[in-house]
């Protein structure tokens, strides 16, 4: 299933640590004719350099000022240069993956020029050798950084927005369906009181008669016994034909019935909304299946879809339905990185591992050997007959 993440807490603290090393390691091996001599206090700019970067999580941007501040401070004491892109890469990527892209940019543009007018420009140099492959390069860096975690966050944002409409498109469909087996319970409870409420009213009449006649005139209590047995006859008849038209509108599809394979047409046009495709292969002969173990089926490729959408970042999915003699396979594999820890452990597989158990079956979900994440299900399924 897979290692579980990191606390974010660790992840900060290791990010603050490597970005501290590798400054270190900078300054330790830049050598510059004109520069000062790197002490201990170039050292402590370099770990103050990373050190913010413990809260970055809380606040992205003012994380990203301090840093860019500090970096000023040491390059403003004429230590040997260090650049700005990888120094301040992981604050300004934190910033723009909190949504301050903008900003972010303002400050990387303003860092630029400082560096121009005051590390070159003021050693009496031009503009187009203060312009050189430094300032490129680190301006292109800085651009790519800003571009990548904007393209992330729209996809996360959109992969979302997917996961969340699908989500809410079934649990509206779910609701429908549960007004329906009301409004379906209601008639029913009509019509069985339109059918017995007269029958049992004429028995009881015939009953009473029947008594009051027994001694005095018994061909009369004979009359009303007779009477007694046709109502009770036409009162199953009646019963009898109501729950057939029930069993006929649940065939019909008049009471909304349960989702099964036959929707998977509809799941695979919600996913592809999201730039996911779904890939629907069928192998064996397909037959009509029990009521639970379609439902069952569907249940467990669209939560698989939804995780997929959610957290697998994938491009493709493909969904395999095989018939066997007594059973059902049902599997699910992606292209992505994996369903992510939480989602492994969370109620969605958990849920499917139930459902497959409550027929007898089993399932088992994990990462790929090749990568992306795979779904497997055995469901007993003997053939229906009629």
């Amino acid at each position: 299933m897979g290692r579980a993440r990191l606390p974010p807490h660790v992840v900060d603290a290791t990010v603050a640590c490597s970005l501290a090393v590798v400054v270190a390691i900078l300054i330790a091996g830049r050598q510059e004719s004109r520069a000062r001599d790197p002490d201990v206090l170039a050292f402590a700019l370099g770990v103050a350099l990373a050190a913010p970067l413990l809260v970055r999580r809380r606040w992205p941007l003012a994380v990203f000022l301090v840093s860019a501040l500090v970096l000023i401070v040491y390059h403003t004491l004429d230590y040997p240069a260090i650049g700005l892109a990888v120094p301040l890469a992981p604050a300004l990527y934190t910033a723009a993956q909190a949504g301050r892209v903008r900003a972010a940019a303002v400050v990387v543009v303003g860092l630029e020029l400082w560096a121009l007018t005051w590390r070159e420009l003021g050693k009496d140099e031009s503009l187009v050798k203060a312009l050189g492959a430094q300032t490129l390069f680190e301006l292109s860096f800085a651009a790519t950084v800003l571009l990548l975690v904007e393209t992330l966050r729209s996809r996360r944002a959109l992969v979302a927005e997917a996961a969340k409409r699908l989500r809410l498109t079934e649990a509206e469909r779910e609701r429908d369906a549960q007004s329906r087996v009301e409004q379906e319970r209601l008639r029913i409870a009509r019509e069985m009181h339109d059918v017995l409420a007269h029958t049992i009213a004429v028995i009881g009449v015939q009953a009473g008669v029947a008594d009051e006649a027994l001694e005095d005139s018994p061909e009369e209590a004979r009359a009303s016994l007779r009477t007694i047995r046709a109502k009770s006859r036409e009162a199953i008849a009646e019963i009898r034909a109501t729950l057939g038209l029930l069993r006929e509108s649940r065939a019909s599809g008049a009471t909304a019935p349960a989702p099964g394979l036959a929707r998977l047409p509809e799941l695979v046009a919600m996913a592809a909304r999201s730039d996911l495709r779904v890939d629907v292969r069928v192998s064996g002969a397909a037959r009509p299946l029990p009521g639970l173990v379609d439902l069952t089926a569907y249940r467990i490729v669209q939560e698989s879809v939804t995780n997929v959408l959610r957290h697998a970042r994938a491009t493709i999915a493909t969904v395999s339905i095989g018939y066997e003699e007594d059973a059902l396979l049902v599997a699910v594999d992606d292209d992505g990185r994996g369903v992510a820890a939480a989602a492994q452990n969370g109620h969605g597989l958990a849920g499917m591992r139930e459902r497959a158990a409550a027929l007898g079956g089993r399932l088992e979900a994990g990462r790929a050997d090749r990568g992306g994440f795979y779904v497997r299900a055995w469901l007993p399924a003997g053939r229906v007959s009629g």
